[in-house]
């Protein structure tokens, strides 16, 4: 039995962050209903290509819309909101990022959905929160991650500002809307109340360049981009070796003496220049550089063999192709086979006794549930 097996989610929005926390919970057992509109569906089924096996809906739907059942709305007429509130009387969590203000010109916003439906668990997902002067704006990730500090943080001194890779704050929303309503659930199954969580990208923003903030509102002092190093912690970034980068992660003054002995120099574990974090820290520039005058004269597989033998934390810098390929990955099996079509997708990263939740069905095409949930 999957833990959430017996709950019943409503998923009204589109994208990633929504639709996210609504995979997460499907492939943890919920009954996930996703809720489109009849012109087109969610947007990302055209986020392609790569193509589904279906060859017009974007891979990256048929990723993150595994194992729910499609239904249109239209939410502009008071029959389709009339039927998502039939929905939702046997429904224990509700999930929406529609844009800022569209719920309540609808009239099913948190508190008077609460009101006819008093267990529900509802969760806004939003840009920027429910608050402030910026409360109305819409938002994708890339304009979070500039608004929100990380970019700021992200690349190299001398250089332009850079994007994270990957889209950081619509997954990380999802996942703190998906502990927000289980959270919530499980209050309401001893209260028998439920209630309204809001998060929003912005909070998610704001909470993975916290400890640059804590050290603002403390010194007044502004974090700086470090390239790929970090400013409070000595050697803890990228080497070039003489074929491929690596990365080395001394964290503390033990393995800092560990890493100096495998370069050649034991004596820097007592050096009063390198002996501790601050004086690394103080001193990275002229430690740095002697590092990489010593790592860029051999390989990065035997950089990395001699350095694991010490114990020393480090990393070959792997590209998607090398990630998917390396044994690790084989090992830890995140691969899973959709239903009916067996195009492959990376599952959930959780396991229960052991086994990863694989999925029951596959992302579903527009509406395909309306005459099963709707009598259309």
């Amino acid at each position: 039995m999957l833990p959430l097996e017996g709950v019943k989610v409503i998923e009204v929005g589109q994208a990633l962050a929504g639709p996210l926390a609504g995979a997460i919970m499907a492939d943890m057992g919920a009954d996930v209903i996703k809720v489109e509109k009849p012109d087109g569906g969610d947007d990302a089924r055209l986020w392609g290509p790569p193509w589904g096996p279906d060859g017009v809906t974007s891979l990256y739907f048929h990723s993150q819309n595994r194992n729910k059942r499609s239904i249109t709305l239209d939410l502009k007429k008071a029959e389709d909101v009339e039927a998502l509130h039939k929905l939702c009387e046997t429904a224990d969590i509700l999930i929406q990022n529609l844009r800022p203000g569209v719920v309540e010109e609808i009239g099913i916003d948190g508190p008077t959905m609460l009101k006819r439906h008093p267990r529900l668990v509802y969760c806004n997902i939003s840009a920027f929160g429910q608050v402030g002067p910026l409360k109305m704006r819409p938002g994708f990730d890339p304009l979070l991650q500039a608004y929100g500090g990380m970019m700021s943080m992200t690349g190299r001194p001398d250089e332009a500002p850079n994007f994270c890779g990957a889209s950081v704050n619509d997954k990380g929303t999802g996942m703190f809307c998906t502990i927000g309503v289980l959270g919530a659930l499980r209050r309401r199954d001893i209260t028998g109340q439920g209630c309204v969580v809001d998060t929003s990208l912005f909070e998610t923003a704001v909470h993975w360049v916290e400890g640059a903030v804590n050290a603002y509102v403390a010194t007044g002092n502004v974090t700086k981009r470090h390239g790929t190093g970090a400013n409070v912690i000595v050697p803890y970034q990228v080497f070039q070796a003489s074929d491929l980068p690596f990365v080395i992660a001394a964290g503390n003054d033990r393995l800092f003496a560990r890493c100096a002995k495998v370069m050649g120099h034991p004596e820097w574990g007592q050096d009063p220049a390198y002996a501790t974090g601050p004086k690394r820290v103080a001193n990275k520039v002229a430690l740095v550089s002697a590092m990489q005058a010593i790592i860029g004269a051999g390989k990065r597989d035997e950089w990395i063999e001699r350095l694991e033998a010490q114990g020393v934390p480090c990393a070959a810098v792997n590209d998607i192709g090398e990630l998917a390929r390396s044994e690790q990955f084989a090992e830890v099996d995140m691969m899973q086979a959709l239903p009916e079509s067996g195009v492959k997708v990376v599952g959930l990263p959780i396991s229960f006794g052991g086994e990863r939740p694989l999925s029951q069905r596959p992302a579903p095409s527009l509406g395909q549930h309306n005459a099963e949930l709707l009598g259309r």
